[in-house]
C-alpha cells in the first residue's frame, strides 16, 4: 500500500506551476546527460515536494508509450496503469540493474501495450529526504490525477497527425493552433522545430512547452519533436534532448504506422560551422553527413519501400528557403536521395512563410510543404490523414482559413 499525502497531491497540480519560477532549480550535472535523468541539486532552501509539470506522453516505439514528468525534489518515481479503468500494473525505470531514483526528470516506458487498447494511468513520486550509502530515508509521496491514452497500433488502417512549427517561445500558440483541429481525431502531434528561440534553462522548457502541451493534449496523446536550428542555440541546448523521447531515442528517427512510413531528419544550423557566433563548438556538417548515410539505408529499407505513403519531415527545407549554408548542404546531401528513392511528400518549416510547392523536375520531384509562423497571421497548423488509398494534407492559418491542401 502506498501512503500518499492527499493535500500535497492536490496542491501539486493546482499550484505548483505558478510556483515553479521561484523554486531555484539549477541545471543538469553533465554526467547525467546520457542517462536522461536529473540528479538532485543543492539549494539554500529546499523546495516544496511538487510536480513541475503534468505528465506528458512520448512515442518511442510501436508498442510503447513513454511517460515523462518533472519534480522539484529528487525522488523515486513510478507509473501505475492498466486497462478497463484499473491501475493494476506498476512500472519504473531500471538502468543496469538499478531502479532510477534520486532524480527530478522522470522517463518511464510502458511497453508490451495492447494495440488500440485504452489505458488509464497516474504518476507517483516519493520524496527522497536522505540518501546514505546504507540508509535511504523517504518523505511524502505525491500522485497525479488519473489520465487515459490509447495504445499505438502500428497495423491500423488509418493514421492522422497534426504538425506545429516555428512558434519561437510563444507558448499561447500551442493551445491556439491545436484548437483549430476541432474534434478531428489525431494519433500524435509532431513539432517540426523552432519551438524556442534558443535554449536558456529548464524553466523555459517547462513554461513554454511542457505546460501548454500538458494543458492541451499531452497527458492523453503523445508528441514527437525534431530540432530546428534555434534549438541548437543557447547554453542549455546540450541538455534539451533529455526532456524528450523520440522513436529510437534519437534526434533523427523513423517510424511506421499503418500505411505511412516516415523519416525525420535533424537539419541542424543554417550557418557555417565556422561562423563566429558558434565560437568553434559546433560540427553540423559532419552531423548532416552522418544522417545522409543513415538516410540512404532507411530509404532502401523494406518498410519504407513497401509503404503506401513515404513521408519525410525536417525543419529546414532544401528549396524555397534561400541560399544559407545549411540549406545548400541539405540539398547536396539529401536532395538526390529523396528524388532517387521517390519519396511522396516532404514537410518542413523554418522560413516563416507558409507554402505548398508542387513537384519540380530536377529539383524536388515531390510536393514540398512549408508551415508558417511565428507571428499572428502567419502561424499554421498542418493536418495529415492517411489511409490505404490516399494521404491528404491540409494547412490552416491561425484564423482557421485553409491556406494549403495536397493529396498524394
Amino acid at each position: 500500500m502506498i501512503k500518499s499525502n492527499s493535500e500535497q497531491s492536490r496542491r501539486s497540480f493546482l499550484g505548483n506551476l505558478s510556483k515553479a519560477g521561484i523554486l531555484g532549480i539549477t541545471g543538469i550535472v553533465p554526467a547525467a546527460a546520457k542517462a536522461g535523468i536529473l540528479p538532485g541539486t543543492a539549494a539554500t532552501a529546499a523546495p516544496e515536494h511538487a510536480f513541475l509539470c503534468k505528465p506528458y506522453l512520448q512515442y518511442p516505439g510501436p508498442h510503447t508509450i513513454s511517460v515523462m514528468w518533472l519534480t522539484s525534489r529528487p525522488c523515486y518515481s513510478w507509473v501505475e496503469y492498466g486497462t478497463d479503468g484499473q491501475l493494476s500494473k506498476k512500472a519504473h525505470r531500471i538502468t543496469n540493474g538499478l531502479v532510477d531514483a534520486n532524480n527530478r526528470l522522470h522517463r518511464i516506458e510502458l511497453d508490451q501495450l495492447e494495440p488500440g487498447k485504452k489505458y488509464s494511468y497516474k504518476v507517483c513520486s516519493k520524496d527522497i529526504v536522505s540518501f546514505e550509502p546504507y540508509k535511504l530515508t523517504y518523505g511524502d509521496t505525491i500522485e497525479s490525477a488519473t489520465y487515459t491514452f490509447t495504445a499505438p497500433d502500428p497495423q491500423k488502417k488509418e493514421v492522422s497527425w497534426v504538425i506545429i512549427n516555428d512558434i519561437h517561445d510563444r507558448p499561447a500558440s500551442i493551445p491556439h493552433l491545436m484548437k483549430l483541429n476541432g474534434d478531428d481525431p489525431y494519433d500524435f502531434v509532431f513539432f517540426n522545430g523552432d519551438v524556442f528561440n534558443y535554449q536558456s534553462d529548464e524553466q523555459q522548457i517547462i513554461d513554454h512547452m511542457l505546460t501548454p502541451c500538458g494543458d492541451t493534449f499531452s497527458t492523453q496523446t503523445p508528441f514527437m519533436y525534431v530540432r530546428g536550428n534555434h534549438e541548437t542555440r543557447g547554453k542549455y541546448a546540450r541538455e534539451w534532448h533529455q526532456y524528450f523521447d523520440n522513436p529510437g531515442h534519437n534526434n533523427y528517427f523513423t517510424f511506421n504506422i499503418g500505411p505511412v512510413s516516415a523519416i525525420v531528419l535533424d537539419t541542424g544550423e543554417d550557418k557555417e560551422d565556422e561562423h563566429p557566433v558558434y565560437a568553434g563548438i559546433v560540427d553540423f556538417d559532419a552531423y548532416r553527413e552522418q544522417q545522409a548515410h543513415w538516410l540512404e539505408q532507411q530509404l532502401q529499407s523494406p518498410a519504407f519501400r513497401k509503404a503506401k505513403h513515404k513521408v519525410v519531415m525536417m525543419h529546414i527545407p532544401h528549396y524555397h528557403s534561400g541560399d544559407w549554408h545549411g540549406v545548400k548542404h541539405c540539398r547536396e546531401l539529401f536532395g538526390g536521395l529523396f528524388n532517387k528513392h521517390k519519396i511522396d511528400i516532404l514537410i518542413c518549416g523554418h522560413t516563416h512563410k507558409y507554402g505548398v510547392y508542387a513537384p519540380a523536375k530536377g529539383e524536388h520531384e515531390y510536393p514540398l510543404i512549408i508551415g508558417g509562423g511565428p507571428k499572428d497571421g502567419y502561424r499554421t497548423l498542418i493536418k495529415i490523414k492517411a489511409d490505404q488509398h490516399k494521404l491528404v494534407l491540409t494547412m490552416l492559418k491561425d484564423d482557421g482559413t485553409k491556406v494549403g491542401e495536397y493529396t498524394v
